[in-house]
């Protein structure tokens, strides 16, 4: 249990350079009054800030620095849990927080946050939403267990249950599932690689041991095979050489023909313009009696004569042209010839080109095979030194399946205690245990504040409200006054399953002018009733604006006024 004895603070919101000290266990019963903004609700902003590092209302943090002097804001509280007694310190302008534990401060070599975390997690037990759903009422930036979210809710009641442990267990074995599947991966990736090299290692001994006299028979009949093609290639280049030898084409008597053609090809010409101009002269004697230059006669006899002497030219002529044609054709025969040979010697010696690049490839060929026989050779002594290196590398992979088997059976247990440590699981089951008793104080608080429905929360904390006749209500569907009481029946709720759990029970309850908002009359002296019925170790303050209609009613009061811009307690 934290009993909270004392809290002061100077620079605090409305508060001077003083400390405002107030003891909180100085009577079951305290009511703190004052005018608006004379600085009654200070004390919870105190609490939430020196707690939690952040007020109860929404105010920013540099706005909780007193603005007339403006430095040293300081809020100190003290409290104690079982034998050991603590001290929280923190401040603004300058910053500070610190933690003291039997007056030792504890190391603050982490940061801020983690520091904050510790706090919470293995002081308190109970973060800033489960704190004022127990400890604090109040009208002002206060919510509502009724109106927090579904997993916050949840939340509240693992704090109160002190079954967020599980929730912590259950990140712990994410991130060591996390690291278990990458152990896993690697595991994986270790395994296949060694039975890669065991069987690359396995083949190579195979090979080391397959070499035998046989084997190397093989590559020589490969060499002997491969020196008979080389043979074979040669032999058809040597013939290739004697026909390209025995056909090489003289290229001056290719000219000189050449040459030959084409004096006989002038010749032919000369010859085709001497037999058409006798053809034009005969033509002319057949077709002119008169001579068209000088006008004279021709007779008959000079034509016959002229025409007889031209074709005769012209049949001495038409026979040379033939003899030369015939001897052209000779040539050209010749020359195509010469070139037909010369194409066929083209392609011999290319396909000599072929042969001999044939012969190198397998020359090349020969040299590899006799580079294989030595290297088998020389590693038949290696045998010994490969087989051990195979048993250790099977050696090696026998570890890495041991160790496979190992991490999956870790991986299955975590799947086990995964669906064990889920929201579904043990704090479900715990829950379960403890719903009918919530469901059965909420309706007891219910009827003590002369609210009388059925009120049931659900294994999601979702709300089951019937009247007495039996109509279905939500929380939302009551006025302000009704929701009220529904607020106060479940803190008071919250506060006595604290204390049957003794995890964040307290003795602290500040109601934040609960008194002054909507409860009617009677609510008011139901709730008086309540508050006579706690234990005698819980501390009640009370702030409300309305000290007339409270008098009387607590043994303690505290009153709050504000001199000189600045709020006092007296």
């Amino acid at each position: 249990m934290i009993v909270f004895s004392t809290i002061k603070y100077r620079n605090f919101l409305s508060t001077g350079n003083e400390w405002t000290e107030i003891s909180l266990t100085r009577s079951p019963g305290t009511l703190i009054v004052g005018h608006n903004g004379s600085g009654k609700s200070t004390l919870l902003d105190a609490l939430s800030f020196s707690l939690f590092g952040k007020p109860h209302r929404n105010i920013n943090k540099p706005q909780l620095v007193n603005t007339i002097n403006n430095k040293n804001c300081e809020v100190e509280i003290n409290f104690t849990i079982g034998k050991h007694i603590f001290k929280i310190v923190r401040g603004i302008k300058p910053a500070k927080f610190e933690i003291w534990q039997n007056g030792i401060m504890i190391n603050q070599d982490s940061t801020s946050k983690d520091y904050q975390k510790y706090l919470e997690q293995s002081i308190l037990k109970l973060n800033h939403k489960s704190f004022h759903q127990i400890v604090v009422l109040g009208s002002s930036s206060f919510i509502p267990f009724m109106q927090l979210p579904a997993q916050h809710r949840r939340d509240v009641i693992e704090d109160l249950l002190d079954i967020q442990i599980f929730s912590k267990m259950n990140q712990l074995l994410k991130e060591r599932e996390s690291k278990l599947k990458e152990e896993l991966i690697d595991n994986k990736y270790q395994y296949k690689m060694i039975n890669e090299k065991i069987d690359i290692q396995t083949k190579y001994i195979n090979n080391i041991v397959a070499i035998n006299d046989g084997r190397v028979n093989e590559k020589k009949l490969q060499i002997e095979s491969h020196t008979k093609e080389i043979e074979k290639l040669q032999e058809e280049n040597n013939t290739l050489l004697e026909y390209i030898s025995n056909n090489t084409v003289n290229e001056d008597i290719v000219l000189n023909t050449i040459s030959t053609k084409t004096k006989l090809l002038e010749y032919k010409t000369q010859f085709d313009q001497q037999i058409k101009t006798l053809v034009k002269q005969s033509r002319f004697y057949d077709n002119n009696d008169v001579c068209p230059t000088c006008t004279q006669s021709i007779s008959e006899e000079v034509k016959s004569s002229k025409l007889d002497s031209t074709k005769l030219k012209a049949k001495e002529l038409s026979e040379a042209l033939i003899r030369v044609s015939s001897e052209i054709e000779k040539i050209d025969n010749a020359i195509n010839n010469h070139t037909e040979i010369t194409k066929l010697i083209k392609e011999k010696n290319h396909s000599i080109i072929l042969n001999t690049s044939s012969i190198s490839y397998i020359q090349k060929q020969i040299k590899a095979i006799r580079s294989e026989i030595e290297s088998l050779n020389e590693k038949d002594s290696d045998i010994s030194k490969a087989n051990n290196d195979l048993t250790n590398m099977i050696s090696d992979k026998d570890i890495l399946l041991e160790k496979k088997f190992e991490l999956t059976d870790i991986k299955n247990y975590n799947l086990v205690a995964s669906e064990m440590l889920k929201d579904t699981g043990i704090k479900t089951k715990i829950i379960k245990q403890y719903l009918p008793v919530m469901n059965t104080l909420i309706n007891k608080y219910l009827q003590v504040l002369d609210f009388f429905v059925l009120f049931n929360l659900d294994e999601s904390f979702n709300e089951t409200i019937k009247s007495r006749y039996r109509d279905s209500f939500n929380y939302s569907s009551f006025s302000e006054g009704e929701k009220q009481r529904i607020d106060l029946a479940l803190l008071f709720t919250w506060r006595q399953i604290a204390k049957m759990k003794n995890s964040t029970s307290t003795n602290l309850l500040v109601l934040d002018e609960t008194f002054d908002s909507s409860l009617d009359h009677d609510g008011v002296d139901n709730l008086m009733k309540i508050l006579q019925t706690l234990d005698a170790d819980t501390n009640v303050f009370v702030i409300s604006h309305k000290g007339d209609l409270l008098d009387g009613k607590f043994r303690s009061k505290i009153t709050f006024k504000k001199e000189h811009n600045f709020s006092k307690m007296c």
